[in-house]
C-alpha cells in the first residue's frame, strides 16, 4: 500500500466514535427516565378506558368510578401515582371521568422532568 491511498481513506476515528457512543448513551438515559412515567400514563388511560366501556357506567356513583378505576390501576400495578382528588366525574354534555395529575422525576443532579397529564373519558349508559 502506498502513502497515497492511506491518505484517501475515509471513516469513524476514536474520537468520533467516543462523542457518538456518549450521545448514544446520554440519549438512552433520558429515554430509560422518562419511559416509566408514559408507560403508567398508558395504563391510566387503559383503565379509564376499560370503565367507560362498561354497560352502565354513567349511571354509577363516583365512588364506584373511582373504585373500577383503582381496580384497574391495581392490576396494572401503577395505583400508586393516583389519588382519590385526581379522579373526579363530570356532569356536562353526558357523563366524564377526568384524571388529572402531575409526575416529577428526578433526572439528573438538581434538574427534574414534570410531566403533567389531563385526561377526560366519556362514560356509557
Amino acid at each position: 500500500m502506498n502513502i497515497r491511498n492511506l491518505r484517501n481513506q475515509q471513516g469513524l476515528s476514536i474520537i468520533g466514535f467516543i462523542i457518538v457512543l456518549s450521545l448514544v448513551v446520554f440519549t438512552s438515559f433520558i429515554a430509560m427516565r422518562i419511559w416509566p412515567i408514559y408507560y403508567e400514563y398508558f395504563a391510566v388511560v387503559n383503565a379509564m378506558n376499560s370503565v367507560a366501556s362498561t354497560r352502565g357506567s354513567a349511571r354509577m356513583s363516583p365512588y364506584d368510578v373511582r373504585a373500577k378505576v383503582y381496580a384497574n390501576l391495581f392490576v396494572s400495578g401503577t395505583e400508586g401515582t393516583i389519588k382519590n382528588e385526581n379522579i373526579t366525574v363530570v356532569r356536562k354534555n353526558g357523563v366524564h371521568v377526568r384524571i388529572v395529575y402531575e409526575r416529577r422525576e428526578p433526572l439528573i443532579g438538581n434538574l427534574d422532568v414534570i410531566a403533567h397529564f389531563d385526561k377526560m373519558v366519556r362514560l356509557q349508559n
